[in-house]
């Protein structure tokens, strides 16, 4: 019988990534469409997670509960630090959403899904880690899939140009991991402090971004409802609250646990969306995503395997 302490932290995880995805997408091209402030949008995002980590820590004060929740500070050496790591964040979040707009929820999983090519590729230039045969086979069948799938979605100037933002956001998702790793150690490991620092530098990047875009002349002359307030508010609750439950699951379980969760659960999210939206898709389009399912399949047994190896060779030494 599984425990409830893996089944919670996976069945959280489902919940708030499909959740965020699907809120995002009706704000950015439901609810809010017409407004055309992705930026705006993003930025308010990141807005809600400082209002959310200042609550939290004056909770803290207040109640046991919240003992834990670190200090937040504001430290010119440590933003210096950061830095990187919120330029890159900016581009990841902004690209995803960008994505999200042009495309369909059901494109979205073959739009990110070459984030693990550009890992594979990033990890040798920044590290020189060669990678193995399986890792490389596996690449090349997510390759594959990429361009079937984006071949069957690129039917006009929208969808292309969202299959482009979906190759950056890739592109963005794997620096700011690689980022993430060696700048954590500058914040004491504490993801909270990290989450403070990158959102607080991330506004202050996407405040001249937006006034270029003219996303404020836009809200003045169309202000929004209400509504699409409350939602933008939700949604910001939930990007908060998936840094918690992404770090929930992969301590319940392990990071390569959480790799084939987080590919399930695109894949069941594609499944949802066309039957959400009543979406018509060839059978072209579902083969590239089980090419897609299979090459990261591949890859989860590939980089499995080469931690047992570096584990029987610690061994023996």
């Amino acid at each position: 019988m599984v425990s409830s302490n893996i089944v919670f932290p996976i069945a959280s995880y489902w919940v708030c990534s499909i959740g965020l995805v699907f809120i995002n997408k009706h704000l950015l091209s439901g609810i809010g469409a017409e407004l055309d402030i992705p930026l705006f949008i993003t930025c308010c995002q990141c807005l809600v997670t400082i209002g959310i980590c200042l609550v939290l820590r004056w909770g803290s004060f207040k109640t046991k509960y919240l003992k834990t929740f670190s200090k937040l500070d504001i430290n010119f050496e440590t933003c210096i630090d950061v830095l990187p790591l919120s330029i890159v964040f900016v581009a990841m979040i902004s690209f995803n959403n960008l994505c999200l707009r042009n495309v369909g929820v059901a494109f979205y999983y073959v739009g990110r899904s070459i984030t693990t090519v550009f890992t594979v590729i990033l990890t040798y230039v920044f590290f020189g880690d060669n990678s193995t045969k399986g890792v490389n086979v596996s690449c090349l069948v997510i390759l594959i899939g990429f361009g079937i799938g984006s071949d069957q979605e690129s039917q006009d100037p929208l969808t292309t140009s969202g299959v482009l933002y979906g190759m950056f956001a890739s592109l963005a998702v794997a620096l700011n991991a690689l980022y993430t790793k060696s700048i954590l150690p500058k914040v004491g490991n504490c993801i909270w402090q990290l989450t403070w620092y990158n959102n607080i530098l991330a506004v202050l990047l996407f405040l001249p971004l937006i006034i270029i875009n003219g996303d404020f002349g836009k809200i003045w002359n169309h202000f929004p409802t209400w509504s699409f307030w409350q939602l933008l508010f939700i949604s910001g609750i939930f990007g908060f609250v998936m840094n918690y439950v992404t770090g929930w699951q992969i301590k319940a379980t392990s990071p390569l646990t959480h790799n084939i969760s987080a590919t399930a659960k695109s894949a069941s999210q594609t499944v949802i969306a066309v039957f959400l939206y009543s979406e018509v898709k060839s059978y072209l389009w579902w083969f590239s995503n089980l090419i897609i399912l299979l090459g990261s399949m591949l890859y989860t047994i590939a980089k499995k395997s080469e931690v047992y190896s570096k584990l029987r060779q610690l061994k023996s030494n």
